[in-house]
């Protein structure tokens, strides 16, 4: 018994000895045979930028075959040990430009890597129309929502007013099925105080507004929209916010080819492609595609050919040149009111857009951007005995200089542009317009970011005018628990709107235009926060805004008969006032690995104050602003299961003032809700089956008064993808 309990002690001793040996060694081993690569990580300003994977791989056989990977911390360190050995080490952020580096380590050798990440403009979570320089959407002071390029192709969308439809404090309004003249009002504003551009080619008439209908989504990498009035960065009509679209750049060093097709009721048919890729320090994007359909009412039809191009060299890492082009044609037939049939009036349209951007930097901390633009605007309404041509020109440039300091920046910019027209032919008319803009932003600690600008903005139909903005944004809680990251904002602007060629140069003897005008001005301020929750599966946002529009311009009439002007006279003046205010919540939901739920909802409060040239009653003081719902809501589920996408989608407009102006006595469109369902089926070899369903119960509902919206239809068709990597 003696013997076999000293036996047992003896045995576990030699099992101590060898386990604290081993431990020794082992840990001896460790920490003189492990290399460390650590390193801080900053966006453009240098903020941290924390969430970043950083990845370590083998670059040759002799390191271990697994990966290694780590995230950067909340002040943007990261750190990753490793065996001796090469190693390809790359840093990957959705906002940021993918980083990659090689190192050879030595046994207890230590790299360090700080690396100043580039913002992805392209990505759906950087926001480049809200300041002059790129910023993450999260951070942004001013309300700004995305559609990016997945959004687009979950839905099976092929038309932009449809996709900006589906965004919070946007109404659309159609005057027709296909084909009608379609126009936007964001946050209560007139449908001529959105600015829209190309890549940063303004669409709009000079001083006027924008006939969406045939501006596809094809080749685009996403849609921005920013809230709040921006004349302090984008000059005239962005009274009450900026749509920017985005063409897309190739990404791929293998082309991708994509080739599409579809059909479906109404006669309708659409086909096209697209050809992107890198090749060396070129990239490139090109796009055609055509659309042809019936309609459902008599003279209803509707054609267009689209065509898109995106072009780059990079001279180097801080020196590049991106061109983009785009041609939309179309021609349609215009059915006009169900109580007032136009059986012979088409409109031909023909929009050119070019863009030109140079980008270069000298030294750390000072950027430059050089851009030119050229915008021409076709459009020719023929209508029985009588036709009306319409040309617009638009030629700009914009040359920026940014200081980038370590938690901020200034920009200085100064615009020239100059805008020609033909408004319903002869004379041609033009007018030069020029600005200078400066914007500081600054990061304040870690949790407060405040932007302030202004623009002086001189303009030959009203002089000069200086305009300010500024906005802030706060962190009040960083987190990824189930009660996440909360963010504050907030921002205060100035809007100018120019007047328009036939409001400024009418020549007519009895109805001719006013030199004298002033400009019509907005003020806005919103307010608002935005809350993650359950690990970031779940994001809560609100945003109130206030918006007062002033010198609003009417036309006054006196209908008195003279011998010279038989039908009476009249001209423009700035007379009106209005004021829109409201709240725009969102959420979006994972429900599941593969379900997401997402939806917002529209409040928005608009009233006439005064107009004393009203020519209608429902355009009278004390009425809602025509063709803005006081509610609207869009809510849509996202599936995608053994690599299908489904995709359901409902849309809710509610009452708006309206009116037939034929003395009908009609002054509201009643509200009205619509659901959509698309989905995608891969089948094999690149190939696809597409499929989407409109307006699924066959809901009887018009945007416009006497102008019915399309019935329940469907399209139906294939598409082949190729290449990428």
């Amino acid at each position: 018994m003696r013997l076999a309990h000293l036996l047992a002690i003896a045995v576990g001793s030699l099992v101590g000895f060898f386990f604290v040996a081993l431990t020794h060694t082992q840990a001896q081993s460790n920490s003189i045979h492990n290399a460390t690569i650590s390193g801080t990580l900053t966006d453009p300003s240098g903020a941290a930028v924390s969430g970043a994977q950083v990845i370590a791989e083998p670059a040759d056989s002799s390191a271990p075959a697994v990966p290694v990977t780590t995230q950067s911390g909340p002040d943007g360190k990261f750190a990753v040990a490793l065996a001796p050995g090469r190693y390809r080490v790359t840093i990957e952020h959705r906002s940021f430009e993918r980083q990659e580096r090689e190192f050879t380590l030595t046994v207890g050798g230590t790299e360090t890597w700080d690396v100043r990440l580039a913002l992805r403009q392209e990505s759906s979570t950087v926001i480049v129309s809200a300041t002059t320089t790129p910023i993450e959407a999260d951070k942004s002071p001013y309300p700004v929502a995305v559609i990016s390029h997945q959004d687009i192709s979950d839905r099976q969308e092929i038309w932009l007013p449809s996709i900006l439809g589906t965004s919070g404090g946007v109404n659309v309004i159609r005057e027709g099925a296909f084909g009608g003249i379609t126009t936007m009002f964001l946050d209560g504003g007139d449908s001529n105080y959105t600015k829209v551009l190309i890549d940063g080619a303004p669409a709009n008439q000079p001083g006027g507004d924008i006939d969406l209908e045939g501006f596809d989504l094809d080749n685009l990498d996403k849609v921005e929209i920013v809230h709040g009035a921006s004349s302090a960065l984008y000059g005239s009509d962005a009274m009450t916010g900026v749509v920017e679209l985005f063409t897309h750049r190739g990404t791929t060093t293998t082309p991708i080819v994509s080739v599409f097709a579809d059909g479906g009721t109404f006669g309708t048919g659409r086909g096209g492609g697209q050809l992107s890729g890198v090749l060396g320090k070129f990239d490139y994007s090109a796009s055609a595609s055509y659309f042809s359909t019936d309609g459902q009412r008599q003279n209803d039809y509707f054609r267009n050919t689209a065509l898109s191009g995106s072009f780059g060299y990079k001279f180097s890492e801080n020196n590049l040149i991106h061109v983009t082009l785009r041609n939309d044609s179309n021609d349609g037939g215009q059915p006009g009111q169900t109580f007032a049939p136009t059986p012979g009036t088409h409109i031909d349209q023909h929009n050119f857009f070019a863009s030109a951007i140079w980008e270069f930097a000298h030294g750390q901390h000072w950027k430059y951007r050089l851009q030119g633009t050229d915008a021409y605007i076709r459009q020719d309404i023929f209508e029985t005995g009588f036709n009306t041509f319409n040309r617009f020109y638009r030629s700009g440039l914009d040359a920026r200089a940014s200081y980038i300091t370590t938690h901020g920046g200034v920009t200085f910019g100064y615009s020239y542009e100059v805008e020609n027209g033909e408004p319903g032919g002869p004379p041609h008319v033009r007018r030069n317009n020029q600005a200078g803009y400066v914007e500081g932003r600054y990061q304040f600690w870690r949790r407060v970011l405040v932007t302030a600008g202004g623009r002086a903005e001189d303009n030959a139909s009203f002089g000069t005018k200086v305009v300010p903005r500024t906005g802030i944004s706060y962190a009040a809680r960083y987190g990824h628990d189930f009660w996440g990251a909360t963010r504050l904002r907030a921002s205060y602007g100035l809007g100018i709107k120019e007047p328009t060629f036939i409001q400024s140069f009418e020549q007519g003897p009895c109805f001719p235009g006013n030199p004298d005008l002033r400009p019509e001005r907005s003020t806005t301020v919103d307010a608002g926060i935005e809350q993650m929750l359950a690990s970031d599966r779940v994001k809560l946002s609100v945003t109130y805004f206030h918006n007062d529009f002033h010198d609003i311009v009417s036309f006054s009439e006196d209908l008195t008969p003279t011998p010279t002007c038989p039908f009476g006279n009249g001209t423009f003046f700035n007379t009106d006032k209005a004021r829109a205010y409201g709240a725009i919540s969102a959420f979006e939901a994972k429900v599941t690995n593969w379900l997401r739920v997402m939806g917002n909802y529209t409040y928005d409060d608009t009233k006439v104050l005064v107009a004393p040239n009203a020519f209608d009653p429902t355009l009278a003081p004390g009425n809602r602003l025509f063709h803005r719902p006081l509610h609207s809501a869009n809510l849509e589920m996202i599936a995608r299961w053994r690599q299908m996408n489904w995709m359901l989608a409902g849309t809710y407009v509610g009452r708006a003032t309206d009116s037939d102006f034929l003395g009908l006595g009609i002054t509201s469109n009643p509200s009205w809700v619509r659901w959509d369902i698309a989905a995608t089926i891969p089948v094999r070899y690149g190939f696809s089956v597409t499929s989407r369903v409109e307006n699924l119960f066959d809901r009887h509902y018009q945007d416009a008064v006497g102008f019915p919206a399309l019935g329940r239809n469907f399209r139906l068709g294939m598409k082949y993808v190729w290449g990428g990597g």
